[in-house]
């Protein structure tokens, strides 16, 4: 590999959250490697994770990169308790999470209309846990505050953008599809700490 392609494989692999490119950049610019590009080395280290055999692959996620185990060896590093399992988010969360993400920025009430009950406890935590924030006030009696998601909700759910989420009509043919023909969902993939991704129940 090219020294800036060993370098960034470095920087990522130290890093437990996505490293963004714009810091990519930077080391890139400060780099004694001055026939390389960001872009190529990024490849490069791509394309090695990629024909090489190797378990882990580099991958583009909440607006950064990443270095990840393949997902087809989440499950048994899992089992061996390698991996830090977090928390699992109940139904209850991931519906407000997605009512969030598809409809931000969203208020409290707006919330608590769509799903016909209290949302509080579940805004609470959901903030706790980093995939949501507030990101504004909105214009209403009371000025409420609007949620919308985190960078941490894009890494946890491996989006490198909102744009990569179902389209709504996509989403609703799948939750009326019957749970039989669903498709099985690949395990998510640790990160390069070991942690995974939470998981719905």
């Amino acid at each position: 590999m090219t020294p800036l392609a060993k370098l960034l494989e470095a920087a990522l692999f130290a890093s437990a959250i996505p490293v963004p490119a714009e810091a990519l950049r930077v080391m890139a610019a400060h780099a004694e490697d001055g026939e390389n590009t960001l872009e190529s080395a990024l490849e490069e280290l791509r394309d090695h994770y990629e024909n090489d055999g190797h378990g882990v692959e580099l991958v583009e996620v909440a607006g950064g990169w990443q270095i990840l185990t393949r997902p087809e060896y989440t499950e048994a590093i899992e089992r061996a308790q390698l991996a830090a399992r977090p928390q699992r988010l109940s139904a209850a969360a991931l519906e407000t999470l997605a009512i969030i993400a598809y409809r931000q920025p969203i208020g409290r009430a707006e919330i608590e209309e769509i799903r016909g009950v209290g949302a509080g406890a579940i805004l609470k935590s959901l903030l706790e846990r980093g995939l949501i924030d507030v990101t504004g006030r909105g214009e209403g009696l009371g000025r409420p505050l609007l949620y919308g998601t985190t960078p941490s909700f894009l890494e946890q759910f491996a989006l490198r953008h909102l744009e990569e989420l179902p389209r709504s009509d996509e989403l609703a043919i799948a939750l009326r599809a019957p749970r039989q023909a669903m498709p099985a969902v690949a395990a998510a993939p640790t990160r390069g700490n070991g942690e995974a991704p939470p998981r719905a129940d």
